[in-house]
């Protein structure tokens, strides 16, 4: 095996992780991934077929476990907080070793437990912007004519993060290494919070609450980016808004997808972390506290 070639765990292999896993496979990596027995018989059996204008319908062998057996140069945690905590327990930190863990998640409070788990110096929370779907275990579409990463890690070695960003970059997704992590994740928390209560509250795609829903995005907006002002984020609501009224009007969020299927929301991550972060910063946000309790109470 070549110098430049890399094992990397995949934990998760849906939307995000099974993308990711068929890219980082076709480029020549050692790819492992993590999940439940059936979806691992499957992966090792059918491997990865990724349907994609970006990057073409291909298919990538990969191996497949339920557990991580061995160390690895980098595991990619691509799970939803909803399964997040059952899920780790397929990455003991003693298996890891030296390896880089790399969290796709939502939220912004997420590293700071990862770190408590594992060694903080191999945690590297990253953001992507894509939207990828598994239709069926092992087939993912990828819907986006982008596909775009944010690497971060504030307790992380840069030269470690510039690799693992090269490697990606290299596979396909355009990858960048920032410096600030507050930064990189409250200006994923500023789209994504209003964006995901909106679209999933009102059952609306994005281009209908954008237009009949206006004035309590504008708000939303508004508050996300007071409360990551005070985190040490970034605030634009002007950008936000322009980068809403950017995207196709048929646009929904995970989480909104989500609801429709019945599944688990990633409230608490996304809604809740807001508001526990708004509280700490003593930052008003009347609209997100009144539809996450309504999203509550739907969901209960």
């Amino acid at each position: 095996m070549a110098n430049d070639e890399l094992t990397v765990a995949v934990l998760g292999p849906g939307g995000i992780g099974g993308l990711l896993a068929g890219l980082l496979a076709r480029a020549g990596h050692r790819v492992i991934c993590l999940a439940g027995e059936d979806t691992a018989d499957t992966l090792r059996s059918s491997g990865i077929r990724v349907r994609s204008g970006l990057y073409g319908d291909f298919t990538a062998r990969v191996e497949a476990d339920t557990v991580l057996r061995a160390p690895v140069d980098a595991c990619l945690v691509a799970v939803k907080h909803t399964v997040l905590d059952a899920a780790l327990d397929r990455v003991p930190p003693g298996t890891l070793g030296d390896g880089l863990l790399v969290p796709f998640l939502n939220g912004v409070e997420h590293p700071a437990s990862l770190r408590a788990r594992y060694r903080p110096e191999l945690v590297a929370p990253a953001v992507i912007r894509v939207e990828s779907t598994r239709v069926a275990p092992g087939v993912i579409e990828h819907g986006s004519p982008f596909a775009e990463i944010d690497l971060t890690g504030d307790t992380v070695d840069r030269a470690r993060l510039d690799a693992q960003a090269r490697v990606l970059s290299e596979a396909g997704p355009v990858t960048r290494v920032l410096d600030d992590e507050t930064a990189a994740l409250w200006a994923k928390m500023s789209f994504l919070a209003p964006f995901a209560l909106l679209t999933t509250r009102y059952r609306l795609p994005l281009g209908e609450v954008r237009t009949r829903r206006r004035e309590e995005l504008t708000a939303l907006v508004e508050e996300t980016a007071e409360v990551s002002r005070a985190c040490g984020g970034p605030a634009d609501p002007a950008q936000a808004l322009a980068r809403y009224d950017a995207f196709p009007p048929q646009t929904r969020s995970s989480m909104q997808r989500d609801a429709e299927a019945g599944r688990a929301l990633e409230l608490d991550a996304v809604g809740g972390a807001l508001l526990r972060a708004a509280e700490r910063h003593g930052v008003p946000v009347p609209v997100a506290s009144r539809l996450v309790r309504e999203l509550a109470g739907a969901g209960s």
